[in-house]
C-alpha cells in the first residue's frame, strides 16, 4: 500500500498541477507499474472547485490514454469510512469546510451507510438539524475541526486535529471504489462555483449602471 499526502508550501498555494502527476507516477511505482493498475479512483468532492476539476481532468486523461476503468467517489464517503474504522457505536458526520461560511456535510451510520445525502450549510444550519438527536455522533473533517465550537454545542464528539480521522485517506477511496461504492468522474457540486457569482455580480452591477 503506497500513500503520501503533499503538504502545502509556505505561500499557502495549492500544488494541483504541478505535484499531482510525480505523485500519481509513484504511487503507480509502488504497485509494480502502470501495467499492474487496473482501476483508477478520485475523489469526486464535493470540494474546492480548482482542486477538484484537475483531480478529475488529470483522472480521465490517465484513464483514456492508459484504458483504465475510472470512477469517482464522495469525498465525504471516504471522510465517514474512516470515522467507521476507528471508532465503535454512534453516528459520523463528515463535514467539510466549503469557505464563504459554510460547509459541506452528509450523516452516516455506524457503518459508514448515509443517513442524510451531501449538502450545503451554514455551521449554525447544521447544528439546528443535529438539534435533538439522541444518538451519540461522531464529527470529523476540515469542517469539524474550523466550525468545532458550533459543532459541539450540539454533543458533537470532534477528534483533536492531529487526528488522521480527519484527513480524506486514499486508501479508504480506493476502498470504497473496490466496494463498489462509486459514481461518474465528474464533480459534485452542491453550488455554484465563484467564477459564476462573480459573473453573476459584476452583469447585476453593469444592469445598474
Amino acid at each position: 500500500m503506497h500513500e503520501e499526502q503533499i503538504a502545502p508550501p509556505a505561500t499557502g498555494r495549492p500544488l494541483h498541477a504541478t505535484a499531482l502527476l510525480a505523485a500519481l507516477e509513484r504511487a503507480a511505482a509502488a504497485a509494480g507499474g502502470w501495467e499492474s493498475v487496473r482501476l483508477l479512483a478520485a475523489g469526486c468532492g464535493p470540494g474546492s472547485f480548482t482542486g477538484l476539476r484537475i483531480g478529475l481532468a488529470t483522472g480521465r486523461a490517465l484513464a483514456g490514454a492508459l484504458a483504465l476503468e475510472a470512477t469517482g467517489v464522495c469525498t465525504l464517503d471516504v471522510l465517514a469510512l474512516g470515522m467507521a474504522e476507528g471508532a465503535a457505536g454512534g453516528l459520523r458526520l463528515a463535514v467539510v469546510d466549503a469557505r464563504r461560511g459554510e460547509v459541506f456535510a452528509a450523516l452516516y451510520d455506524v457503518e459508514a451507510e448515509r443517513l442524510w445525502d451531501p449538502f450545503v450549510a451554514t455551521p449554525g444550519q447544521l447544528a439546528e438539524r443535529l438539534a435533538g438527536r439522541s444518538e451519540p455522533v461522531m464529527g470529523a473533517g476540515s469542517g469539524a475541526l474550523r466550525f468545532r465550537e458550533e459543532l459541539e454545542r450540539e454533543g458533537v464528539r470532534i477528534l483533536p486535529g492531529t487526528d488522521p480521522v480527519h484527513r480524506v485517506a486514499a486508501r479508504h477511496v480506493c476502498a470504497l471504489a473496490e466496494a463498489g461504492k462509486k459514481t461518474k468522474l465528474e464533480p459534485i457540486y452542491l453550488r455554484p462555483p465563484d467564477a459564476e457569482r462573480w459573473r453573476d455580480r459584476d452583469s447585476t452591477r453593469t444592469a445598474e449602471s
